[in-house]
Protein backbone atom coordinates (compact mmCIF):
# COMPACT_ATOMS: atom_id res chain seq x y z
CA UNK A 1 0.00 0.00 0.00
CA UNK A 2 1.49 3.30 -1.09
CA UNK A 3 1.86 6.10 1.40
CA UNK A 4 -0.29 9.09 0.33
CA UNK A 5 1.95 11.74 -1.24
CA UNK A 6 1.20 14.90 -3.15
CA UNK A 7 2.39 15.20 -6.73
CA UNK A 8 1.41 17.09 -9.88
CA UNK A 9 -1.34 14.46 -10.36
CA UNK A 10 -2.37 13.90 -6.73
CA UNK A 11 -3.92 16.15 -4.06
CA UNK A 12 -3.84 15.51 -0.33
CA UNK A 13 -6.03 16.80 2.52
CA UNK A 14 -5.62 16.16 6.24
CA UNK A 15 -8.69 15.39 8.35
CA UNK A 16 -6.80 15.54 11.64
CA UNK A 17 -7.85 17.80 14.50
CA UNK A 18 -10.89 17.82 16.77
CA UNK A 19 -13.68 15.33 16.03
CA UNK A 20 -17.05 14.67 17.65
CA UNK A 21 -16.66 11.66 19.95
CA UNK A 22 -18.75 9.45 22.21
CA UNK A 23 -18.18 6.12 23.95
CA UNK A 24 -20.96 3.62 23.22
CA UNK A 25 -21.34 2.50 26.83
CA UNK A 26 -24.67 0.77 26.20
CA UNK A 27 -23.60 -0.85 22.93
CA UNK A 28 -26.51 0.78 21.10
CA UNK A 29 -24.83 2.90 18.45
CA UNK A 30 -25.13 0.60 15.46
CA UNK A 31 -28.78 -0.31 16.10
CA UNK A 32 -29.62 3.33 16.80
CA UNK A 33 -28.06 4.49 13.54
CA UNK A 34 -25.24 6.63 14.89
CA UNK A 35 -23.46 5.96 11.59
CA UNK A 36 -25.79 8.38 9.81
CA UNK A 37 -24.82 11.64 11.50
CA UNK A 38 -22.53 10.64 14.37
CA UNK A 39 -23.08 10.11 18.10
CA UNK A 40 -25.99 11.99 19.71
CA UNK A 41 -24.16 13.46 22.74
CA UNK A 42 -20.63 14.09 21.54
CA UNK A 43 -17.64 15.63 23.22
CA UNK A 44 -14.48 16.77 21.48
CA UNK A 45 -11.64 14.32 20.84
CA UNK A 46 -8.29 14.85 19.16
CA UNK A 47 -7.21 12.82 16.13
CA UNK A 48 -4.65 11.31 16.04
CA UNK A 49 -4.53 10.23 19.69
CA UNK A 50 -5.55 7.49 22.05
CA UNK A 51 -8.78 8.60 23.70
CA UNK A 52 -8.04 6.95 27.05
CA UNK A 53 -6.07 9.69 28.84
CA UNK A 54 -7.47 12.82 27.18
CA UNK A 55 -10.48 13.31 29.48
CA UNK A 56 -10.95 13.17 33.26
CA UNK A 57 -13.36 10.23 32.90
CA UNK A 58 -11.98 7.06 34.54
CA UNK A 59 -14.74 5.01 32.92
CA UNK A 60 -13.59 6.09 29.47
CA UNK A 61 -10.01 5.12 30.20
CA UNK A 62 -11.07 1.51 30.81
CA UNK A 63 -14.06 1.44 28.43
CA UNK A 64 -14.55 -1.84 26.56
CA UNK A 65 -16.40 -1.74 23.25
CA UNK A 66 -17.15 0.78 20.51
CA UNK A 67 -16.36 4.46 20.51
CA UNK A 68 -17.64 6.74 17.76
CA UNK A 69 -15.90 9.56 15.89
CA UNK A 70 -17.53 11.97 13.44
CA UNK A 71 -16.72 15.15 11.54
CA UNK A 72 -17.79 17.15 8.51
CA UNK A 73 -15.39 17.59 5.61
CA UNK A 74 -15.51 19.27 2.22
CA UNK A 75 -14.47 17.83 -1.13
CA UNK A 76 -13.30 20.57 -3.51
CA UNK A 77 -15.30 20.88 -6.72
CA UNK A 78 -11.98 20.74 -8.58
CA UNK A 79 -11.63 17.11 -7.50
CA UNK A 80 -14.60 16.02 -9.65
CA UNK A 81 -13.46 13.37 -12.13
CA UNK A 82 -10.65 12.17 -9.85
CA UNK A 83 -10.58 9.15 -7.59
CA UNK A 84 -11.16 10.34 -4.02
CA UNK A 85 -9.77 8.02 -1.35
CA UNK A 86 -10.20 8.12 2.42
CA UNK A 87 -7.25 6.63 4.30
CA UNK A 88 -7.33 5.74 8.01
CA UNK A 89 -3.81 5.25 9.37
CA UNK A 90 -4.83 3.20 12.41
CA UNK A 91 -8.03 2.21 14.21
CA UNK A 92 -7.30 0.13 17.30
CA UNK A 93 -8.38 -2.60 16.97
CA UNK A 94 -11.37 -2.76 14.62
CA UNK A 95 -12.67 0.12 12.51
CA UNK A 96 -15.86 0.63 10.52
CA UNK A 97 -16.28 3.74 8.35
CA UNK A 98 -19.40 5.38 6.97
CA UNK A 99 -19.49 8.40 4.66
CA UNK A 100 -22.82 10.19 4.27
CA UNK A 101 -24.52 7.28 6.02
CA UNK A 102 -23.11 4.56 3.73
CA UNK A 103 -20.57 2.02 4.99
CA UNK A 104 -17.42 2.30 2.89
CA UNK A 105 -14.81 0.30 4.81
CA UNK A 106 -14.23 -2.19 7.62
CA UNK A 107 -10.86 -3.34 8.93
CA UNK A 108 -9.49 -5.56 11.69
CA UNK A 109 -5.93 -4.91 12.82
CA UNK A 110 -5.23 -1.84 14.90
CA UNK A 111 -1.74 -0.87 13.76
CA UNK A 112 -2.09 -0.91 9.97
CA UNK A 113 -3.84 1.46 7.55
CA UNK A 114 -6.91 0.87 5.39
CA UNK A 115 -8.62 2.80 2.62
CA UNK A 116 -11.94 3.35 0.87
CA UNK A 117 -12.63 4.95 -2.48
CA UNK A 118 -15.34 7.61 -2.11
CA UNK A 119 -15.60 8.91 -5.67
CA UNK A 120 -19.26 7.92 -6.19
CA UNK A 121 -20.48 8.70 -2.68
CA UNK A 122 -19.37 12.23 -1.87
CA UNK A 123 -20.67 15.69 -2.65
CA UNK A 124 -18.13 17.62 -4.70
CA UNK A 125 -18.03 21.28 -3.78
CA UNK A 126 -20.10 20.65 -0.65
CA UNK A 127 -20.20 19.18 2.84
CA UNK A 128 -19.85 15.48 3.66
CA UNK A 129 -20.01 13.56 6.92
CA UNK A 130 -17.60 10.79 7.96
CA UNK A 131 -18.34 8.55 10.95
CA UNK A 132 -15.93 5.94 12.30
CA UNK A 133 -16.73 3.33 14.95
CA UNK A 134 -13.64 1.92 16.68
CA UNK A 135 -13.71 -1.15 18.92
CA UNK A 136 -10.94 -1.98 21.38
CA UNK A 137 -12.15 -5.51 22.07
CA UNK A 138 -9.52 -8.23 22.01
CA UNK A 139 -10.27 -11.91 21.54
CA UNK A 140 -8.59 -14.94 20.03
CA UNK A 141 -9.10 -13.72 16.48
CA UNK A 142 -7.24 -10.42 17.04
CA UNK A 143 -3.61 -9.43 17.39
CA UNK A 144 -2.86 -8.95 20.24
CA UNK A 145 -5.23 -11.54 21.71
CA UNK A 146 -7.38 -11.15 24.80
CA UNK A 147 -10.50 -12.25 26.69
CA UNK A 148 -13.47 -10.50 28.24
CA UNK A 149 -13.95 -11.52 31.86
CA UNK A 150 -16.68 -10.79 34.39
CA UNK A 151 -14.24 -10.56 37.30
CA UNK A 152 -11.09 -12.21 38.54
CA UNK A 153 -12.74 -14.05 41.42
CA UNK A 154 -16.03 -15.81 40.83
CA UNK A 155 -16.84 -16.04 44.54
CA UNK A 156 -16.88 -12.25 45.00
CA UNK A 157 -19.78 -9.90 44.15
CA UNK A 158 -19.37 -7.54 41.19
CA UNK A 159 -21.62 -4.76 39.84
CA UNK A 160 -24.29 -5.84 37.36
CA UNK A 161 -22.87 -6.07 33.85
CA UNK A 162 -19.29 -5.78 35.12
CA UNK A 163 -16.63 -6.90 32.69
CA UNK A 164 -12.99 -6.13 31.97
CA UNK A 165 -10.70 -6.68 29.02
CA UNK A 166 -8.08 -9.26 29.95
CA UNK A 167 -4.95 -9.30 27.83
CA UNK A 168 -1.58 -11.00 28.05
CA UNK A 169 0.82 -8.31 26.82
CA UNK A 170 2.66 -5.88 29.06
CA UNK A 171 1.58 -2.52 27.63
CA UNK A 172 -1.64 -0.59 28.04
CA UNK A 173 -4.45 -1.36 25.60
CA UNK A 174 -4.64 2.16 24.21
CA UNK A 175 -7.36 2.60 21.60
CA UNK A 176 -8.80 5.06 19.12
CA UNK A 177 -7.62 6.70 15.89
CA UNK A 178 -3.89 6.64 16.54
CA UNK A 179 -2.67 7.91 13.18
CA UNK A 180 -3.64 10.41 10.53
CA UNK A 181 -6.94 10.35 8.66
CA UNK A 182 -6.50 11.74 5.15
CA UNK A 183 -8.23 12.31 1.84
CA UNK A 184 -6.21 12.03 -1.34
CA UNK A 185 -6.87 11.89 -5.05
CA UNK A 186 -5.50 10.01 -8.03
CA UNK A 187 -6.41 10.03 -11.71
CA UNK A 188 -8.84 7.36 -12.93
CA UNK A 189 -5.88 5.31 -14.18
CA UNK A 190 -3.32 5.36 -11.41
CA UNK A 191 -0.25 3.77 -9.87
CA UNK A 192 -1.73 1.39 -7.34
CA UNK A 193 1.46 -0.05 -5.85
CA UNK A 194 5.23 -0.26 -6.15
CA UNK A 195 7.67 -2.91 -4.99
CA UNK A 196 11.30 -1.79 -4.86
CA UNK A 197 14.25 -4.13 -4.37
CA UNK A 198 17.89 -3.05 -4.35
CA UNK A 199 21.26 -4.69 -4.81
CA UNK A 200 24.94 -3.72 -4.92
CA UNK A 201 27.60 -4.87 -7.40
CA UNK A 202 31.05 -3.41 -6.80
CA UNK A 203 30.54 0.37 -7.05
CA UNK A 204 27.18 0.14 -8.81
CA UNK A 205 23.68 -0.10 -7.42
CA UNK A 206 20.71 -1.94 -8.87
CA UNK A 207 17.09 -0.91 -8.31
CA UNK A 208 14.35 -3.28 -9.47
CA UNK A 209 10.85 -1.79 -9.62
CA UNK A 210 7.57 -3.67 -10.00
CA UNK A 211 4.75 -1.23 -10.80
CA UNK A 212 1.06 -2.10 -10.49
CA UNK A 213 -1.38 0.12 -12.36
CA UNK A 214 -5.16 0.08 -11.91
CA UNK A 215 -7.99 1.65 -13.88
CA UNK A 216 -6.76 0.76 -17.36
CA UNK A 217 -3.60 0.30 -19.44
CA UNK A 218 -0.79 2.82 -19.18
CA UNK A 219 2.78 3.35 -20.30
CA UNK A 220 5.17 3.17 -17.34
CA UNK A 221 8.37 5.17 -17.07
CA UNK A 222 10.81 5.23 -14.12
CA UNK A 223 13.51 7.75 -13.27
CA UNK A 224 15.93 7.65 -10.36
CA UNK A 225 17.13 11.00 -9.06
CA UNK A 226 20.05 11.59 -6.71
CA UNK A 227 19.89 13.80 -3.61
CA UNK A 228 20.51 16.91 -5.72
CA UNK A 229 17.69 16.10 -8.15
CA UNK A 230 19.87 14.90 -11.03
CA UNK A 231 18.74 11.85 -13.00
CA UNK A 232 21.13 8.91 -12.54
CA UNK A 233 19.11 6.13 -14.19
CA UNK A 234 15.94 5.58 -16.19
CA UNK A 235 13.90 2.68 -17.57
CA UNK A 236 10.50 1.89 -19.01
CA UNK A 237 7.91 -0.79 -18.31
CA UNK A 238 6.08 -2.28 -15.33
CA UNK A 239 9.15 -4.45 -14.60
CA UNK A 240 12.04 -2.01 -14.64
CA UNK A 241 15.69 -2.33 -13.70
CA UNK A 242 17.77 0.76 -13.05
CA UNK A 243 21.57 0.62 -12.77
CA UNK A 244 23.25 3.35 -10.71
CA UNK A 245 26.99 3.87 -11.30
CA UNK A 246 29.09 5.16 -8.42
CA UNK A 247 26.26 4.39 -6.03
CA UNK A 248 25.89 5.86 -2.55
CA UNK A 249 24.88 2.87 -0.38
CA UNK A 250 22.35 3.53 2.38
CA UNK A 251 23.34 2.85 6.00
CA UNK A 252 23.87 4.36 9.47
CA UNK A 253 26.12 7.40 9.21
CA UNK A 254 25.35 7.68 5.51
CA UNK A 255 21.57 7.41 5.02
CA UNK A 256 21.64 8.42 1.37
CA UNK A 257 18.21 8.47 -0.27
CA UNK A 258 17.49 8.57 -3.96
CA UNK A 259 14.05 9.51 -5.33
CA UNK A 260 12.26 7.06 -7.59
CA UNK A 261 9.85 8.89 -9.90
CA UNK A 262 7.28 6.63 -11.58
CA UNK A 263 4.90 7.96 -14.24
CA UNK A 264 1.88 6.15 -15.68
CA UNK A 265 0.74 7.82 -18.92
CA UNK A 266 -2.58 7.37 -20.75
CA UNK A 267 -4.24 9.37 -23.56
CA UNK A 268 -6.28 11.10 -20.82
CA UNK A 269 -3.30 12.19 -18.73
CA UNK A 270 -0.73 10.81 -16.33
CA UNK A 271 -0.17 9.83 -12.72
CA UNK A 272 3.13 10.58 -10.98
CA UNK A 273 4.33 9.02 -7.73
CA UNK A 274 7.69 9.57 -6.01
CA UNK A 275 9.20 7.05 -3.60
CA UNK A 276 12.38 7.55 -1.52
CA UNK A 277 14.84 4.71 -2.16
CA UNK A 278 17.84 3.64 -0.12
CA UNK A 279 20.13 1.26 -2.02
CA UNK A 280 21.43 -1.39 0.35
CA UNK A 281 21.61 -5.15 0.89
CA UNK A 282 20.98 -7.28 3.96
CA UNK A 283 21.92 -10.92 4.45
CA UNK A 284 22.64 -13.53 7.10
CA UNK A 285 25.77 -15.52 6.30
CA UNK A 286 28.54 -17.33 8.19
CA UNK A 287 26.95 -16.54 11.55
CA UNK A 288 26.76 -12.80 10.93
CA UNK A 289 24.20 -10.21 9.93
CA UNK A 290 25.55 -8.34 6.90
CA UNK A 291 24.61 -4.83 5.84
CA UNK A 292 26.00 -3.97 2.40
CA UNK A 293 28.17 -7.07 2.64
CA UNK A 294 29.81 -6.11 5.95
CA UNK A 295 29.13 -7.47 9.48
CA UNK A 296 26.76 -5.25 11.41
CA UNK A 297 26.27 -5.12 15.20
CA UNK A 298 22.90 -3.83 16.43
CA UNK A 299 22.87 -1.31 19.29
CA UNK A 300 19.59 0.06 20.51
CA UNK A 301 16.26 -0.70 22.12
CA UNK A 302 12.91 -2.25 22.15
CA UNK A 303 10.62 0.77 22.05
CA UNK A 304 6.95 1.70 22.32
CA UNK A 305 4.71 4.28 20.73
CA UNK A 306 3.74 5.74 24.09
CA UNK A 307 3.59 9.24 25.56
CA UNK A 308 1.78 11.26 28.19
CA UNK A 309 -1.83 12.18 27.38
CA UNK A 310 -1.77 11.14 23.70
CA UNK A 311 -0.96 7.47 24.45
CA UNK A 312 -0.14 5.78 21.15
CA UNK A 313 -1.25 8.70 19.00
CA UNK A 314 1.47 9.62 16.54
CA UNK A 315 3.10 13.00 17.19
CA UNK A 316 5.95 14.19 14.94
CA UNK A 317 7.44 16.22 17.81
CA UNK A 318 7.71 13.16 20.08
CA UNK A 319 8.99 11.03 17.21
CA UNK A 320 11.75 13.47 16.31
CA UNK A 321 12.76 13.82 19.97
CA UNK A 322 13.06 10.04 20.24
CA UNK A 323 15.35 9.90 17.20
CA UNK A 324 17.49 12.71 18.59
CA UNK A 325 17.87 10.73 21.82
CA UNK A 326 18.75 7.60 19.84
CA UNK A 327 21.50 9.51 18.07
CA UNK A 328 22.72 11.08 21.32
CA UNK A 329 23.03 7.71 23.05
CA UNK A 330 24.85 6.05 20.13
CA UNK A 331 22.10 3.64 19.06
CA UNK A 332 21.87 2.46 15.46
CA UNK A 333 18.66 0.38 15.51
CA UNK A 334 15.40 -0.48 17.27
CA UNK A 335 12.59 -3.03 17.20
CA UNK A 336 8.97 -1.98 16.72
CA UNK A 337 7.94 -3.84 19.83
CA UNK A 338 5.29 -5.09 19.62
CA UNK A 339 3.38 -3.84 16.56
CA UNK A 340 4.09 -1.94 13.34
CA UNK A 341 4.80 1.71 14.11
CA UNK A 342 3.45 4.73 12.23
CA UNK A 343 4.79 5.00 8.70
CA UNK A 344 6.20 8.42 9.56
CA UNK A 345 8.49 6.77 12.14
CA UNK A 346 9.93 4.49 9.46
CA UNK A 347 10.35 7.48 7.16
CA UNK A 348 12.45 9.18 9.85
CA UNK A 349 14.51 6.00 10.27
CA UNK A 350 15.12 6.01 6.50
CA UNK A 351 16.23 9.63 6.56
CA UNK A 352 18.38 9.39 9.69
CA UNK A 353 19.93 5.96 9.09
CA UNK A 354 18.53 3.59 11.73
CA UNK A 355 17.95 -0.13 11.18
CA UNK A 356 14.52 -1.45 12.17
CA UNK A 357 13.20 -4.88 13.09
CA UNK A 358 9.55 -4.66 12.03
CA UNK A 359 7.29 -6.69 14.33
CA UNK A 360 3.65 -7.80 14.16
CA UNK A 361 1.22 -7.37 17.10
CA UNK A 362 1.53 -11.11 17.84
CA UNK A 363 2.37 -10.55 21.50
CA UNK A 364 0.68 -12.26 24.44
CA UNK A 365 1.10 -15.77 23.04
CA UNK A 366 2.34 -17.05 26.39
CA UNK A 367 0.26 -17.66 29.52
CA UNK A 368 2.79 -16.65 32.14
CA UNK A 369 1.50 -18.21 35.34
CA UNK A 370 -0.47 -20.92 33.53
CA UNK A 371 -3.93 -22.15 34.35
CA UNK A 372 -5.44 -21.48 30.92
CA UNK A 373 -4.31 -24.51 28.94
CA UNK A 374 -2.19 -24.29 25.81
CA UNK A 375 -1.85 -21.13 23.75
CA UNK A 376 -1.70 -23.08 20.49
CA UNK A 377 -5.04 -24.78 20.85
CA UNK A 378 -8.28 -24.46 18.82
CA UNK A 379 -9.89 -22.23 21.46
CA UNK A 380 -6.89 -19.86 21.54
CA UNK A 381 -4.32 -19.48 18.75
CA UNK A 382 -6.14 -21.77 16.34
CA UNK A 383 -7.23 -21.54 12.71
CA UNK A 384 -9.03 -18.18 13.02
CA UNK A 385 -6.07 -16.53 14.72
CA UNK A 386 -3.62 -18.00 12.21
CA UNK A 387 -5.68 -16.70 9.28
CA UNK A 388 -5.68 -13.20 10.77
CA UNK A 389 -1.95 -13.45 11.55
CA UNK A 390 -1.25 -14.27 7.90
CA UNK A 391 -3.33 -11.30 6.77
CA UNK A 392 -1.47 -8.98 9.14
CA UNK A 393 1.83 -10.17 7.67
CA UNK A 394 0.56 -9.47 4.15
CA UNK A 395 -0.54 -5.96 5.09
CA UNK A 396 2.63 -5.16 7.06
CA UNK A 397 4.99 -6.33 4.32
CA UNK A 398 2.96 -4.50 1.65
CA UNK A 399 3.11 -1.30 3.70
CA UNK A 400 6.77 -1.41 4.78
CA UNK A 401 8.71 -3.36 2.12
CA UNK A 402 10.08 -0.24 0.38
CA UNK A 403 11.75 1.17 3.49
CA UNK A 404 15.54 0.66 3.51
CA UNK A 405 15.49 0.93 7.31
CA UNK A 406 13.44 -2.29 7.64
CA UNK A 407 16.01 -5.08 7.68
CA UNK A 408 14.18 -7.94 9.41
CA UNK A 409 10.62 -9.16 9.94
CA UNK A 410 9.60 -10.41 13.38
CA UNK A 411 6.46 -12.56 13.24
CA UNK A 412 5.86 -12.63 17.03
CA UNK A 413 7.21 -11.79 20.48
CA UNK A 414 7.55 -14.21 23.42
CA UNK A 415 5.45 -17.14 22.27
CA UNK A 416 5.01 -20.54 23.88
CA UNK A 417 7.13 -22.26 21.24
CA UNK A 418 7.63 -25.25 23.50
CA UNK A 419 4.02 -26.34 22.94
CA UNK A 420 3.17 -29.16 20.56
CA UNK A 421 0.98 -26.94 18.37
CA UNK A 422 3.44 -24.08 17.96
CA UNK A 423 5.20 -25.35 14.84
CA UNK A 424 1.99 -26.08 12.92
CA UNK A 425 0.86 -22.54 13.73
CA UNK A 426 4.07 -20.68 12.88
CA UNK A 427 5.46 -22.65 9.90
CA UNK A 428 2.89 -21.17 7.46
CA UNK A 429 3.49 -17.68 8.89
CA UNK A 430 7.24 -17.96 8.22
CA UNK A 431 6.62 -19.41 4.76
CA UNK A 432 4.17 -16.66 3.77
CA UNK A 433 6.51 -13.93 5.03
CA UNK A 434 9.38 -15.31 2.94
CA UNK A 435 7.11 -15.62 -0.08
CA UNK A 436 6.07 -11.99 0.32
CA UNK A 437 9.66 -10.79 0.76
CA UNK A 438 12.57 -13.16 0.10
CA UNK A 439 15.11 -10.35 0.58
CA UNK A 440 14.94 -9.93 4.37
CA UNK A 441 15.65 -12.30 7.27
CA UNK A 442 12.68 -13.50 9.33
CA UNK A 443 12.70 -14.10 13.07
CA UNK A 444 10.54 -14.73 16.13
CA UNK A 445 11.59 -13.27 19.48
CA UNK A 446 11.94 -16.07 22.04
CA UNK A 447 11.63 -16.19 25.82
CA UNK A 448 11.90 -19.91 26.64
CA UNK A 449 14.84 -22.24 27.21
CA UNK A 450 16.49 -23.55 24.05
CA UNK A 451 16.00 -27.32 24.66
CA UNK A 452 12.21 -27.00 24.67
CA UNK A 453 11.87 -24.87 21.54
CA UNK A 454 10.20 -26.31 18.44
CA UNK A 455 10.56 -23.54 15.82
CA UNK A 456 14.07 -22.03 16.02
CA UNK A 457 15.16 -23.71 12.79
CA UNK A 458 12.57 -21.58 10.96
CA UNK A 459 14.35 -18.37 12.03
CA UNK A 460 17.22 -16.77 10.14
CA UNK A 461 18.36 -15.04 13.36
CA UNK A 462 17.69 -16.28 16.90
CA UNK A 463 16.34 -13.38 18.97
CA UNK A 464 15.91 -13.90 22.72
CA UNK A 465 14.67 -11.95 25.76
CA UNK A 466 16.04 -12.67 29.23
CA UNK A 467 15.97 -11.07 32.70
CA UNK A 468 18.21 -13.08 35.05
CA UNK A 469 18.57 -11.28 38.36
CA UNK A 470 15.23 -9.54 37.89
CA UNK A 471 12.36 -12.00 37.46
CA UNK A 472 14.52 -14.87 38.74
CA UNK A 473 16.98 -14.59 41.64
CA UNK A 474 15.54 -11.11 42.05
CA UNK A 475 18.09 -8.53 43.15
CA UNK A 476 21.11 -10.86 42.90
CA UNK A 477 23.41 -9.12 40.47
CA UNK A 478 26.14 -11.65 41.13
CA UNK A 479 24.32 -14.36 39.11
CA UNK A 480 23.51 -12.33 36.01
CA UNK A 481 26.67 -12.73 33.89
CA UNK A 482 27.10 -16.47 34.41
CA UNK A 483 23.43 -17.31 33.92
CA UNK A 484 23.02 -15.15 30.82
CA UNK A 485 26.23 -16.54 29.30
CA UNK A 486 25.02 -20.11 29.80
CA UNK A 487 21.60 -19.29 28.36
CA UNK A 488 23.02 -17.71 25.21
CA UNK A 489 25.51 -20.54 24.71
CA UNK A 490 22.66 -23.03 24.94
CA UNK A 491 20.73 -21.32 22.15
CA UNK A 492 23.81 -21.09 19.94
CA UNK A 493 24.68 -24.74 20.53
CA UNK A 494 21.12 -25.76 19.60
CA UNK A 495 20.91 -23.91 16.27
CA UNK A 496 24.32 -22.41 15.40
CA UNK A 497 22.70 -19.24 14.11
CA UNK A 498 23.43 -15.57 14.77
CA UNK A 499 22.10 -14.65 18.21
CA UNK A 500 20.55 -11.33 19.20
CA UNK A 501 19.66 -10.34 22.79
CA UNK A 502 16.53 -8.32 22.05
CA UNK A 503 15.44 -7.62 25.63
CA UNK A 504 17.28 -7.21 28.94
CA UNK A 505 16.81 -4.62 31.66
CA UNK A 506 15.57 -3.66 35.11
CA UNK A 507 12.71 -1.46 36.35
CA UNK A 508 14.03 1.81 37.76
CA UNK A 509 12.33 4.69 39.51
CA UNK A 510 14.09 7.85 38.32
CA UNK A 511 15.69 9.63 41.27
CA UNK A 512 15.82 6.52 43.49
CA UNK A 513 19.34 5.78 44.71
CA UNK A 514 21.05 3.22 46.88
CA UNK A 515 24.61 2.14 47.58
CA UNK A 516 24.99 -0.83 47.71
CA UNK A 517 22.45 -0.99 44.85
CA UNK A 518 19.00 -2.51 45.35
CA UNK A 519 16.20 -3.17 42.90
CA UNK A 520 14.37 -0.19 41.38
CA UNK A 521 17.27 2.20 41.99
CA UNK A 522 19.31 3.86 39.28
CA UNK A 523 22.51 2.28 40.56
CA UNK A 524 20.96 -1.19 40.24
CA UNK A 525 19.90 -0.55 36.64
CA UNK A 526 23.42 0.56 35.70
CA UNK A 527 25.08 -2.45 37.31
CA UNK A 528 22.45 -4.79 35.87
CA UNK A 529 23.26 -3.61 32.35
CA UNK A 530 26.99 -3.88 33.04
CA UNK A 531 26.59 -7.53 34.11
CA UNK A 532 24.60 -8.31 30.96
CA UNK A 533 27.20 -6.60 28.79
CA UNK A 534 29.96 -8.66 30.40
CA UNK A 535 28.17 -11.75 29.13
CA UNK A 536 27.65 -10.34 25.64
CA UNK A 537 31.24 -9.17 25.29
CA UNK A 538 32.51 -12.67 26.03
CA UNK A 539 30.61 -14.32 23.14
CA UNK A 540 31.61 -14.05 19.48
CA UNK A 541 28.26 -15.14 18.01
CA UNK A 542 26.21 -12.20 19.33
CA UNK A 543 25.07 -9.78 16.60
CA UNK A 544 23.21 -7.24 18.69
CA UNK A 545 21.98 -5.83 21.98
CA UNK A 546 18.61 -4.12 22.44
CA UNK A 547 17.95 -2.87 25.94
CA UNK A 548 14.41 -3.06 27.29
CA UNK A 549 13.28 -0.34 27.16
CA UNK A 550 14.00 2.98 25.51
CA UNK A 551 11.57 4.88 27.78
CA UNK A 552 9.10 4.11 30.57
CA UNK A 553 5.65 3.27 29.23
CA UNK A 554 2.07 2.67 30.37
CA UNK A 555 0.75 -0.78 31.25
CA UNK A 556 -2.47 -2.10 32.72
CA UNK A 557 -2.67 -1.70 36.47
CA UNK A 558 -1.14 -4.44 38.60
CA UNK A 559 0.92 -5.06 41.69
CA UNK A 560 4.10 -5.62 39.64
CA UNK A 561 3.86 -2.30 37.76
CA UNK A 562 4.29 1.05 39.54
CA UNK A 563 2.41 3.42 37.20
CA UNK A 564 3.63 1.48 34.20
CA UNK A 565 6.77 -0.35 33.18
CA UNK A 566 9.85 1.50 34.46
CA UNK A 567 12.56 -0.36 32.54
CA UNK A 568 13.21 2.68 30.35
CA UNK A 569 16.65 4.25 30.38
CA UNK A 570 14.71 7.45 29.72
CA UNK A 571 11.63 8.49 31.68
CA UNK A 572 8.29 8.67 29.92
CA UNK A 573 9.02 12.40 29.56
CA UNK A 574 12.30 11.50 27.76
CA UNK A 575 14.70 12.55 30.50
CA UNK A 576 17.80 10.36 30.99
CA UNK A 577 18.38 8.07 33.93
CA UNK A 578 21.93 7.14 34.96
CA UNK A 579 21.72 4.11 32.68
CA UNK A 580 21.38 6.34 29.61
CA UNK A 581 24.81 7.83 30.31
CA UNK A 582 26.22 4.33 30.89
CA UNK A 583 24.93 3.18 27.49
CA UNK A 584 26.17 6.33 25.78
CA UNK A 585 29.66 5.70 27.08
CA UNK A 586 29.54 2.04 25.96
CA UNK A 587 28.06 2.59 22.53
CA UNK A 588 30.26 5.55 21.66
CA UNK A 589 33.26 3.18 21.92
CA UNK A 590 31.85 0.59 19.48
Amino acid sequence: MLYPRESESRDLKELNGLWDFQADTAGEGRAAGWFRNGPPKPQLMAVPASYNDVTQDAALRDHVGDVWYARTFFVPAAWRGQRVVLRVGSACHHGTVWVNGVQVAEHKGGYLPFEAELSAGVTFGGANRVVIAVSNRLDWTTLPPGDLQAGQFGNLPYPAGYRTQEYYHDFFNYAGLHRAVRLYTTPATYIRDLAVRTDLHDDAGLVRVETEVAGGPAEIACRLLDATGNEVAAARGAHAELRVPRVHPWGPGHPYLYTLEVTATTPQGRDVYRQPVGIRTVAVRDGRFLLNGKPFYFRGFGMHEDADVRGKGHDPVNALKDFNLLRWIGANSFRTSHYPYAEEVLQLADRLGFLVIDETPAVGFYFFGGGKGDVFAPEHAGAAMQAHHLQVMREMVARDRNHPCVVMWSVANESATQEAGARAYFAPVFAETRRLDPTRPVTLVQCIDAPGDTIGDLCDVICVNRYYGWYTDSGHLEVVTAQLTAYLREWHKRYGKPLFLTEYGADTLAGSHSDPPVMFTEEFQVQYLQRCHAALDGLDFIIGEHVWNFADFATKQGTTRVIGNRKGVFTRQRQPKMAAHELRARWSKK
